[in-house]
């Protein structure tokens, strides 16, 4: 998947720790280091929203598209 979760870059630059951000936004440790770890499949917007609250930061600093190597192969074949 070309969505990469980057909520362990914007955790270091606040200086939270996975159980301080997963109590400022009322999820549990498992689910926040699924997230963290880039095992997520989908991410509420209700989550998210709550993230970037706790992160002071936008969606965009959370999460990045990188295209896949595959996408990207296609692409130079066909040229």
């Amino acid at each position: 998947m070309g969505i990469v979760i980057n909520l362990d870059v914007m955790m270091a630059r606040r200086k939270k720790s996975l159980t301080e951000l997963a109590g400022e936004v009322d999820l549990t440790l498992a689910n926040l280091s699924i997230l963290k770890n880039n095992k997520a499949k989908a991410v509420r917007f209700t989550t998210l929203d709550a993230l970037c609250k706790a992160l002071d930061c936008q969606p965009g600093d959370i999460l990045e598209y990188v295209p896949d190597d595959d996408a990207a192969e296609e692409d130079s074949v066909g040229e």
